[in-house]
């Protein structure tokens, strides 16, 4: 029986993109970005000791749209849902799924990037928040500024791969690129969750 499973083509078709241990590639991802969470720790660090040294914090004046950005996060971590169902799905061999999902993710980080720079224009002109007048305002763009840039080189990342899930056939080395791609993404959503805390929440 388990000859006759083995030799099912059907069934070796659906398995053939699980892997059987972690890849360099995604090995390497999880490294580098054990230096990414040094450098945001580093941010973190700033923002705490600046606020720790402030009588007012945030400064008089400032409007943070509290609601408007935690669902935006909301959204943010969604994808994070929808990405791994997209591994889920390439490593079972469904590819046409797996585009989906990454699409899905897409749409998702694009619309989290685009709140954010309607927030940062909308900001910039509140005297409380603007980068050049209160340390407060100089972290947020700071630190929510390079978040952004982090999440458009994930997006960058995706259509990449999207490129690469073209065709109806995948190769060995597209799983380990799919999985080092939503290492990368889990990671931006998991920073984020911590900035809006910090940034949004902490008074």
């Amino acid at each position: 029986m388990t000859q006759a499973l083995a030799a099912d083509p059907a069934i070796t078709s659906r398995q053939r993109h699980r892997p059987d241990k972690p890849s360099m590639l995604a090995v390497g991802v999880i490294i580098w970005l054990g230096s990414e969470v040094m450098f945001f720790s580093s941010l973190f660090a700033a923002f705490f000791t600046i606020r720790a040294h402030a009588s007012v914090w945030p400064p008089v004046g400032t409007h943070l749209d509290t609601v408007r950005a935690g669902l935006f996060t909301v959204v943010l971590v969604a994808s994070s849902f929808t990405m791994q169902k997209g591994v889920w799905d390439q490593e079972r061999g469904d590819r046409r799924s797996a585009k989906l999902w990454v699409w899905i993710t897409l749409v998702l980080g694009t619309l989290f990037v685009a709140n954010q720079f309607t927030e940062w224009i909308s900001l910039s002109h509140d005297p409380a928040t603007n980068p050049t007048h209160t340390a407060f305002g100089s972290l947020f763009y700071i630190m929510s500024g390079l978040h952004g840039l982090h999440v458009l080189l994930g997006l960058v990342a995706m259509i990449l791969l999207l490129g690469r899930l073209k065709g109806p056939k995948g190769d060995p080395g597209e799983t380990p690129v799919f999985q080092g791609v939503s290492y990368y993404w889990h990671f931006v959503d998991v920073v984020w969750v911590g900035l809006y805390s910090c940034l949004f929440l902490l008074k």
